[in-house]
């Protein structure tokens, strides 16, 4: 069994994609009528992207994003990091 402690290094370029992707999103999920905290968290959840309108192709968007990444972002954000 493996005992050392794999890092995980983040790069800066990937935290500006996910963050215009996941705007984009959230303006496609208002614009036709959703809550978008509600909409994200049950895709997050349970990786099913119809949570997430093809309106503005934010569905092709949000599934550029590996969910690990999405929740890593927003976690950053969360603790000021």
């Amino acid at each position: 069994m493996n005992q050392n402690t794999t890092v995980f290094t983040p790069q800066k370029e990937e935290s500006k994609k996910v963050k215009e992707i996941m705007d984009k999103v959230v303006e496609a999920l208002k614009e036709k009528g959703y809550e978008p905290i509600s909409q994200i968290i049950g895709y997050i959840m349970s990786g099913d992207p119809t949570y997430i309108t093809s309106h503005k192709d934010a569905r092709t968007l949000i599934c550029k994003i590996e969910r690990d990444e999405l929740l890593e972002e927003m976690i950053k954000k969360y603790l000021d990091l």
